[in-house]
């Protein structure tokens, strides 16, 4: 019971680092999806680039670089903010690929309507593309942000004292390293399982047909042109 505490702040210390990291991951995921999806040649080569760079070294080597070049810009001494920038950084490869996989189920006559009704890229993309892609690619994102939540232990090699690592510590105290990691165990299925179960409601809330015809299956975005053409 004397460990308790220092467990909890572990765990206080994963959520937060876990949440920050996603929100990163979700705004620079957009940002290498729309520079993969720009008519500038330039913009579209720095997102390969980021994305093979992402993809191809190790979180744990991104950590470092981050750790060590925060200094630089006077941002130094900062552990959890090296842990969320490297973390959501690596994830935001991965989900700017996942949006970009599903961005077929948009189909090119739902581009060519907004198009022709004169709608700006960004109305096209907050109202036609945006709401089916982010639909599609629900269980995808999913499953990439419960991996960057495990991946959270990395934090530990900078001095970020998160779940696993105050885990780690408790272990070494008592010397029940067997009940302790248990209990680790059974905080991170505490944090999963009900993001996935909740992930699932939500999925199937939004494939469910409201009307019980087949209106209530069609793409968002289709219902969006559909009202903004008047079309019933």
């Amino acid at each position: 019971m004397q460990s308790l505490p220092l467990l909890i702040a572990g765990l206080g210390n994963t959520l937060l680092l876990c949440v920050l990291a996603m929100a990163v991951s979700a705004v620079a995921g957009h940002a290498v999806l729309f520079l993969r999806l720009s008519r500038w040649a330039v913009a579209r080569g720095l997102a390969r680039a980021y994305v093979s760079l992402m993809r191809g070294t190790p979180a744990l080597v991104q950590l470092f670089v981050l750790f060590f070049a925060l200094p630089l810009i006077g941002a130094g001494g900062h552990p959890l903010l090296a842990a969320v920038l490297a973390i959501g950084c690596n994830s935001a490869a991965y989900v700017g690929e996942i949006l970009r996989a599903n961005l077929p189920v948009v189909s090119q006559g739902q581009r060519e309507a907004a198009a022709a009704l004169g709608m700006a890229p960004r109305h096209t993309w907050q109202r036609i593309i945006g709401p089916q892609v982010w639909r599609a690619s629900l269980p995808a994102l999913v499953n990439e942000f419960t991996i960057l939540l495990k991946t959270t232990p990395l934090a530990s090699v900078v001095g970020v004292t998160e779940l696993a690592y105050a885990g780690q510590m408790v272990s070494a105290r008592t010397f029940r390293q067997d009940e302790v990691l248990v209990v680790v165990a059974v905080c991170y299925l505490a944090i999963t399982l009900p993001t996935i179960a909740l992930a699932r409601r939500l999925e199937r809330r939004l494939h469910a047909d409201p009307t019980g015809g087949d209106a209530g299956r069609r793409p968002v975005g289709a219902i969006d042109a559909a009202a903004a053409t008047g079309a019933r």
